[in-house]
């Protein structure tokens, strides 16, 4: 978890990995500016998945990557639900220690902005959102969608 707020996610993660978690341990000096202060969990020889929701000006998750790969990670990994990538956010992440960031497509982007990017992807949820529509009009329950209990269930 890139800090302590997304920790249930990254939890919920772990589950369906069967892996174990890190938390960044992280301070805001000042407004959009992160400072890594700890890893707590171990990450020497793994690869990492940072897992949030929304990455603005990348600098709690290049901050985060930079301290996995310091802490030992041997590749580092994102992926996040609303890649906003304000400003020199696509800068940072080509410059940090990520290997990739995948984002999805639920913020509409000028593709001038990743045309030059060899770090960040975006994926489409089309498809989920069409599986939300059938799934109301199933009168069936959306969140098995999102919380992947489905596949914890079947472990």
């Amino acid at each position: 978890s890139p800090d302590h707020g997304g920790t249930k996610r990254a939890r919920e993660f772990a589950k369906v990995f069967n892996c174990p978690i890190a938390i960044i341990d992280k301070r805001r000096p000042e407004p959009n500016k992160a400072e890594v202060m700890n890893v707590i969990g171990t990450v020497e020889g793994k690869t990492a998945i940072i897992v949030d929701d929304m990455v603005d000006t990348a600098g709690t998750l290049t901050a985060a990557a930079d301290a996995l790969k310091n802490m030992g990670a041997k590749q580092v990994y994102a992926a996040c639900t609303h890649g906003v990538l304000s400003g020199d956010a696509v800068k940072k992440v080509e410059n940090c220690a990520l290997e990739e960031l995948i984002i999805t497509n639920t913020i509409k982007h000028n593709p001038q902005k990743f045309e030059n990017s060899n770090k960040v992807k975006i994926l489409s949820v089309g498809h989920l959102l069409g599986q939300g529509i059938i799934r109301i009009l199933e009168d069936e329950p959306l969140s098995d969608l999102f919380t992947y209990q489905e596949e914890i269930n079947r472990k």
